[in-house]
């Protein structure tokens, strides 16, 4: 795929900064499950962070393929860090399509900056991949709205200063009557639930929201009213490309971590890595990690071009997913009994990987959308 001396600026510079900072610190970080939010800091003085935001309104005005790039380096050196660079693009990626000139003024410099956190409130006790489980609603107010239900499983819920919240504003009106608002978490009536602990990417916290009565002023909604399904799906296929780039930077940690290590053990006197049943391990890992990165590209470059690539971001998604965990799993066989303790890093990276064929839509329904586009369009690439 062709790069461009700019691409490959900022992927170096995005590979600097996690091999010197993010790589260090992810141990601690995965044990204590803490938000580290001085790297984060650093990471908006960088412009790591609304990788897409035009210059015009304060970004560094880069395209998808550079945010694959920049995915794929952070998540090397820990994918919790580089899931919060993801969760800031689409978030940022909303604001330039949707927001008024007066919420971008008022949100995007901060958010980009790190100065202020934000999670992206969708999921639901009966709505996860059927979005139109959603119960949540917000009802008229006078001039405003009111708030009400309850969101789990949310990103920085924690911590975060502002929720892109999705409820329902049309109750009969199915997946046309949802709308989303720009919601003050420290408000009156909202309430946070503790902190998951999660099986990996651990320093990326999740928990739950609830919404009792929290008003809401009008210009609190962003986009059209009961349009709020249709603007969270146009930023869906840009996350699948940020979540297959970290699966990538996952794996590819993992063969790197595995070829170092195959070279140092010695079993009967000799390395590992001489051995034919280790060097198929790594010849797999490496052959399907270059697989997954050229779906990966392929399908950055098709949204940059502006073609349809609903179909190559599910792949892209659902392909890396599926061979992160496979390839952490034979990262963790080359180190054998080593590889199942905790403190190495391949343990760690096998279980940041799992949770690639879950979130952004679960890869069985990545098969579903890939066969729906073969079916409505035809097979013909």
């Amino acid at each position: 795929m062709f790069l461009t001396e700019t691409h490959l600026q900022v992927r170096d510079m995005a590979r600097d900064f996690a091999n010197g900072v993010i790589r260090p610190a992810a141990e601690e970080l995965d044990r204590d499950e803490r938000f580290p939010a001085e790297i984060y800091e650093q990471m908006g003085e960088l412009g790591l962070f609304g990788i897409g935001v035009p210059e015009d309104m304060g970004g560094p005005g880069f395209d998808t393929m550079t945010y694959a790039l920049v995915m794929e380096e952070l998540s090397r050196g820990y994918a919790s860090v580089a899931d919060q660079c993801g969760l800031i693009e689409l978030i940022s990626t909303l604001l330039v399509r949707h927001g008024t000139p007066a919420q971008r003024e008022a949100y995007l410099q901060d958010i980009m900056t790190a100065k202020a956190k934000v999670a992206y409130c969708i999921t639901e006790p009966e709505a996860g991949t059927d979005v139109s489980g959603i119960r949540s609603e917000a009802l008229r107010d006078g001039d405003g709205w009111l708030l009400n239900g309850g969101k789990i499983w949310i990103h920085n819920a924690p911590v975060a200063d502002l929720g892109f919240v999705l409820a329902r504003t049309d109750r009969e009106a199915g997946n046309r009557g949802m709308s989303i608002f720009i919601v003050d978490l420290n408000s009156a009536g909202v309430e946070r639930g503790p902190k998951e602990h999660k099986m990996g990417q651990r320093a990326s916290q999740v928990g739950a929201l609830t919404f009792t009565d929290v008003k809401l002023p009008a210009d609190a909604m962003l986009g059209e009213e009961n349009r709020g399904f249709h603007i969270m799906m146009s930023v869906l296929d840009k996350g699948r490309v940020g979540i297959a780039s970290l699966a990538v930077g996952i794996a590819q940690a993992g063969l790197e971590a595995a070829v170092d290590y195959a070279q140092q053990r010695k079993q009967f006197k000799k390395p590992i890595s001489e051995f034919q049943g280790v060097q198929w391990l790594l010849a797999d890992m490496a052959k399907d990690i270059e697989a997954a990165r050229l779906l990966v590209q392929s399908a950055a470059s098709k949204i940059d071009a502006g073609v349809p690539a609903t179909k190559a971001c599910s792949m892209a998604k659902c392909f890396a997913g599926d061979m992160a965990v496979a390839r952490t799993a034979d990262a963790v066989q080359v180190f054998g009994g080593s590889g199942y303790i905790r403190g190495f890093e391949v343990e760690r990276l096998y279980r940041d990987a799992k949770i690639t064929q879950i979130y952004e839509g679960t890869n069985q329904i990545q098969r579903m959308i890939i066969a729906r586009e073969l079916i409505k369009h035809g097979a013909v690439a």
